[in-house]
């Protein structure tokens, strides 16, 4: 093999409370290394993660874990939804996606947004946990009600999207296999009852919008409506619970920035991309090469996978001036949060409203806030995020 080999131990509790040396380690040695462990080549920089996800040569090509039949109910969610396809696959499944959620649903969820934040703030006390009483439920609040369905399902909807997610990092085991393929089972039925009432009565909402899309004379599958609708709340609860948590950690350490913010001195929007930046919520993103190319100039060879390090390209000097340094005002702020080429995120303009209306709203209830002890991380990389975020209202 040719490259760079390294050493990354995703799982080492120092390198999970914060991988960012290790990153920036692995971005000097060169932009395109390989990982002996896992088997993939890492793009380590800015240009190196770009180059990757714009390249039609590689692509997301789904492999169904194995056993085959005891992981079908988990396969089956990835094996039909966009993410997980290329073209003309991914096309028409993003394009059918995309015409429903292009019917106004993402402005039209504002004023609830808006309201739905006013509410939650008010019951908040003097002391809280920012994550379980605020950042955690709301994302799954407003898919809910995008959705059409009850928001009081939002604790059984927010334990399946965990349980599924859990998949994403490296060695899971049997204990997370089996709590992936029950989550899965549960998420589908779910889904598919609701998908049942929405075809006898057709409702104001997403699904309802799925349901009558098509494309050239073309319609989503059941499958791929079910595995639809269940990518659109995994991937908007996760990514938003964990914008927001490790941004918010950074607000809290960093008081002269949250105060810049504040004072109106920097706006939300502004702000915002700077939270996504400064400590991403997804950290790895993989890719197969579909043919041979060269990345950086290292070959990478057809059938090989290369994981686009998000939170490593999210540091790099060579884009970002004092890229270790948190600065919400920063603007231009090209990060990567969302992806690039055909798979940047689709939920992006519904994510960004979402979070600078719930940043903003907690911010101006409460302009001055302390971290309470330290907030323990979660034991994942991929997607990196915090337990709980205790916090007080400075007198």
């Amino acid at each position: 093999m040719t490259g760079y080999a390294v050493q990354l131990d995703a799982g080492a509790p120092d390198f999970l409370q914060d991988p960012y040396p290790v990153l920036a380690s692995l971005r000097a040695t060169g932009p395109v290394l390989w990982h002996e462990p896992m088997g993939v080549w890492l793009a380590t920089t800015h240009d190196a993660v770009s180059q990757v996800m714009r390249n039609r040569a590689f692509g997301r090509i789904w492999t169904d874990w194995e056993p085959k039949s005891q992981m079908e109910p988990f396969n089956a969610l990835h094996r039909n939804q966009m993410m997980e396809n290329e073209p003309p696959t991914h096309t028409r499944l993003r394009r059918l996606v995309a015409a429903a959620f292009g019917r106004g649903h993402v402005e039209r969820m504002r004023p609830r947004i808006e309201q739905l934040a006013a509410s939650m703030v008010d019951d908040l006390g003097e002391q809280f946990d920012i994550l379980g009483r605020y950042a955690e439920p709301m994302p799954v609040y407003v898919i809910a009600d995008l959705l059409g369905v009850p928001r009081e399902d939002h604790e059984k909807l927010r334990a399946w999207s965990q349980a599924i997610v859990h998949m994403y990092e490296p060695n899971v085991g049997a204990l997370v296999k089996a709590d992936a393929i029950a989550a899965s089972t549960a998420f589908s039925d779910y889904v598919r009852a609701v998908v049942e009432e929405r075809r006898s009565a057709p409702g104001d909402d997403l699904i309802t919008d799925l349901i009558q899309a098509r494309d050239e004379g073309t319609k989503l599958s059941d499958d791929e409506l079910v595995a639809s609708v269940v990518l659109l709340l995994n991937a908007g609860h996760e990514a938003s619970v964990n914008v927001f948590g490790n941004g918010f950690h950074a607000l809290l350490q960093h008081p002269d920035q949250m105060a810049r913010i504040t004072s109106g001195e920097v706006s939300v929007e502004t702000a915002l991309e700077e939270l996504i930046r400064f400590d991403a919520p997804l950290q790895l993103f993989e890719r197969t090469a579909t043919a041979d190319v060269e990345v950086c100039g290292q070959l990478v060879r057809t059938g090989q996978r290369i994981a686009c390090l998000m939170g490593s390209a999210n540091r790099d000097a060579a884009v970002f001036a004092d890229a270790d340094t948190f600065d919400v005002g920063r603007d231009p702020n090209p990060h990567v949060g969302f992806g690039m080429g055909v798979h940047f995120c689709l939920g992006a303009p519904l994510a960004r409203l979402e979070l600078q209306i719930s940043i903003g709203t907690l911010l101006d209830r409460y302009p001055r806030l302390q971290l309470v002890g330290e907030a323990p991380r979660r034991p994942t990389w991929v997607l990196r995020g915090f337990e709980r975020i205790d916090v007080k209202v400075e007198p």
